[in-house]
């Protein structure tokens, strides 16, 4: 396996950028292309079977027949003939009228040409959703690295304080030996946070669909603010939704193509019309013992109309009648399940997003709070009035409440996009806009 070709190590990607690759290098949408590809070429097929089918056939052959003489004729006691011909012929078939199985067939053609079309750009609308989702996760385990190197420096100034205070005469060694473990279980933290942080960068890759030995340099996402709240989805909003997104709309289409082929399974019981023509020529010679060769060259020319109709085929043609209904219910129980599921995550995105700006407002409170007990506590420890177990207690709910106040923004985010994604608006790279939904 090969680094991915086309990309600059020393070029820092943002996340519209990162989008570009991944839509150029996923093979998620060169399947989804060959899959509409192939769906238009199957409508194409079925058109062809509107127009005749012409057929150039060419028929040759010979025929050499022996028999003994009951009488012996001076030297010859057999005769042998050779009869041999070749004739070219040019004929047409043509269906003039299947009472409308071909016009369904084609109906139901186009349909799944439609749905896979709207498969193809959900394909590009998932993988949007799926690099920004995980550009934001790798953005929040970056974070989490500048908190933990934070907390790391944090520990240090604590246990230089407990160094200091017992060089004084003021301090013990079991504050010296807690400022050290302090310090340990701070680069420890760091050292997860670090291998969290690569665990990311390959999901981000696998996003992309790149390959993992790519080294790609991601822009920060930067501290977008986040609003304050956002309103809750509206019937009108929902059936919008409904109206554009790619999973709904092609089992839609899904459901119209297995109607079409109820009609064509319907019009298996009635008689066809069709009209045939031929053209031919030949030439054939006769050659016998001891007589002179006999030639011949003829011409054919004929049309044909005639009428087909099946009266029994052991019950074939009422079973996959039976099939295609079978088949239109179940898709439109599938479409009916579609939509129903749709409009149920669409409510369920904007309850995440909500909770989520909750989270990241209560989560910034809180950290505002730590950070102000945490300097209190560690000015009173060098200054003499405090102790260790406060400044340690202050330094680990500093420590919580920043990763948490990193979290919840990324949550925010990622649960911008996730709406975006289900309300079928996945389409820009200035993702998420589903912040700005009032």
């Amino acid at each position: 396996m090969q680094p991915t070709p086309g990309i600059d190590p020393r070029r820092a990607y943002g996340l519209p950028e990162l989008i570009d690759i991944a839509q150029m290098q996923n093979p998620q949408t060169r399947i989804a292309w060959q899959q509409a590809r192939q769906a238009a070429l199957t409508t194409g097929m079925v058109e062809a079977t509107y127009l005749p089918f012409i057929s150039a056939n060419v028929i040759g052959g010979w025929q050499d027949v022996s028999s003994t003489l009951p009488v012996t004729l001076g030297s010859v006691n057999q005769v042998s003939s050779r009869v041999e011909g070749v004739s070219p012929q040019v004929a047409l078939q043509w269906l003039v009228f299947d009472f409308g199985q071909r016009d369904a067939l084609h109906k139901a053609a186009r349909h799944n040409a439609t749905a896979a079309n709207i498969l193809f750009n959900g394909t590009h609308q998932k993988i949007i959703h799926d690099v920004t989702r995980a550009y934001f996760l790798y953005g929040a385990a970056r974070s989490r690295v500048r908190i933990a190197e934070q907390n790391a420096s944090n520990a240090r100034k604590i246990s230089a304080a407990a160094q200091a205070r017992n060089d004084q005469g003021r301090g013990t060694t079991v504050e010296v030996a807690q400022g050290r473990q302090l310090v340990a279980q701070a680069q420890f933290g760091l050292v997860q946070a670090q291998g969290a942080e690569r665990d990311s960068y390959q999901l981000l890759m696998a996003a992309m669909g790149v390959s993992p030995l790519t080294r790609i340099s991601v822009r920060e996402p930067g501290r977008r603010a986040l609003p304050a709240s956002v309103g809750t989805p509206t019937e009108e909003m929902i059936k919008a939704a409904l109206a554009r997104r790619p999973d709904v709309l092609a089992s839609f289409s899904a459901m119209k193509a297995t109607r079409s082929a109820v009609g064509a399974a319907e019009a298996e019981f009635m008689p066809k019309v069709f009209l045939g023509a031929v053209a031919a020529g030949g030439g054939a010679s006769f050659s016998a013992t001891g007589l002179p060769t006999i030639g011949q060259q003829a011409s054919t020319t004929g049309v044909l109309l005639g009428v087909t109709m099946p009266l029994y085929d052991g019950g074939l043609r009422a079973a996959q009648l039976k099939k295609a209904e079978s088949l239109a219910s179940t898709s439109e129980a599938t479409f009916e399940a579609t939509r129903d599921a749709a409009a149920r995550e669409i409510v369920v995105a904007a309850d995440t997003l909500r909770s989520a700006l909750a989270s990241y407002r209560a989560a910034t409170a809180l950290a505002e709070a730590a950070a102000v007990t945490y300097d209190a506590a560690l000015g009173a420890y060098e200054s003499g009035v405090g102790d260790i177990t406060a400044a340690t207690t202050a330094e680990s709910g500093l420590l919580t409440a920043r990763i948490a106040q990193s979290d919840a923004h990324a949550a925010s985010l990622v649960a911008a996009a996730n709406l975006a994604f289900v309300l079928g608006a996945m389409t820009s790279r200035d993702v998420p806009a589903a912040l700005d939904a009032r």
